[in-house]
């Protein structure tokens, strides 16, 4: 198993010092640390609704980074994007010119916000074409695509970062924080769930081919973090149920999945991802102490942190993905190390492959971390 090092108390809190206590109140307030002020530009690929309601709007705040291009296969989105943020023609690609980017000099990032199916060719045009990358989570369809991914931005000698948004966030640090800290006692316990009742006929999330597996994909990264980043190790193993709850709609996946992770020292995670039911709930116990996030990983939604004494909220900036974007164009800019890194991606997809293979096989099955 190889050491737990990015995703640490200890890495992830660093990060945050490195751009500065203000990132907790606003991204337009994060510090650079070299005279190096200049922002990159940013190229987005795929306009639907993410980049839509919550990308094009947090690049509107950030300090360090913004919207100079769209790819796009609709030319009604580029006009309108085009308008409203002012868009040059000229930084506008479809997806037969987007190998053109190579060339745009505007354009320093290019961030994959395309179905799970197409991230990993993407991603690894967008670094043979010398640009750094952001591409949305699931990284890829399995741990085979995310090695893939990782080897291309080695050998293009460019960054990766997933888009781990939640990496950032002030609730969720301070969560991990006090999780850790050995001496408010052990963590026994820690429940993480997401669900929505989303799933709808032509939703390419629920095609097994674009999507790689429903709720799983593309919730259940988020639900395998907490859980890592609250216990700070790797789970060794893992048992797990699919649920098909409407097979009108669910074909080769399940609606709902659950799952037990076990980590080293006897601790158990257990966790739900589901496309049939509302739930958004990151829960962490030792004995009977505990600190609970409700809600905890909607974007842009007021998170509050809950104890015996009631609940919080912290400050915090009004887009998550601005403090991300913002993050990784420092981590470019003064070459540092990326928190949200490819290679946590790739550990959450070979859990993500053990959790297949444990309902497959209906036994609890070791979780291969082989890179």
């Amino acid at each position: 198993m190889p050491p737990y090092h990015s995703t640490s108390r200890r890495a992830a809190l660093g990060q945050m010092a490195l751009l500065g206590s203000a990132a907790l109140l606003a991204p337009n307030c994060l510090t650079a640390r070299h005279s190096d002020d200049r922002k990159l530009g940013i190229a987005l690929v795929g306009l639907g609704n993410y980049a839509t309601m919550m990308l094009g709007p947090a690049l509107r705040q950030t300090k360090h980074c913004e919207l100079r291009g769209i790819v796009t296969g609709t030319p009604e989105k580029a006009r309108k994007w085009q308008s409203e943020y002012g868009i040059a023609p000229a930084h506008s690609y479809d997806y037969q010119s987007f190998d053109r980017l190579k060339d745009d000099p505007d354009i320093d990032i290019i961030y994959i916000v395309l179905p799970n199916f197409m991230h990993a060719e993407y991603t690894i045009r967008a670094l043979e074409m010398g640009k750094h990358v952001i591409c949305e989570k699931p990284m890829g369809m399995d741990a085979a695509e995310c090695r893939s991914m990782i080897a291309a931005a080695r050998r293009a000698g460019r960054k990766l970062q997933v888009g781990y948004r939640l990496f950032y966030e002030p609730h969720h640090l301070e969560l991990m924080n006090w999780a850790q800290q050995p001496h408010e006692g052990r963590i026994k316990m820690l429940e993480t769930s997401l669900g929505f009742d989303m799933a709808r006929p032509g939703l390419w999330r629920i095609d097994k081919r674009m999507g790689g597996g429903g709720s799983l994909m593309d919730l259940g990264p988020y639900t395998i973090q907490a859980a890592r980043r609250a216990a700070g190790q790797l789970p060794l193993s893992v048992r797990a149920q699919g649920y098909v709850d409407d097979p009108e709609l669910y074909k080769g996946i399940y609606g709902t999945y659950t799952w037990q992770l076990r980590f080293p020292g006897n601790v158990l995670g257990n966790s739900t991802a589901s496309f049939s039911a509302y739930v958004d709930r990151y829960h962490v116990a030792k004995g009977n102490d505990f600190l609970e996030l409700r809600p905890a990983f909607s974007a842009n939604t007021k998170l509050s942190l809950h104890d015996w004494n009631g609940g919080r909220s912290l400050p915090c900036a009004e887009f998550q993905q601005a403090t991300q974007m913002d993050a990784f164009a420092r981590n470019i800019l003064d070459d540092t190390p990326v928190v949200a890194s490819g290679e946590e991606g790739l550990i959450d997809l070979q859990i993500i492959d053990a959790i297949k293979l444990a309902i497959q096989s209906g036994a609890e099955e070791k979780i291969d971390y082989a890179q």
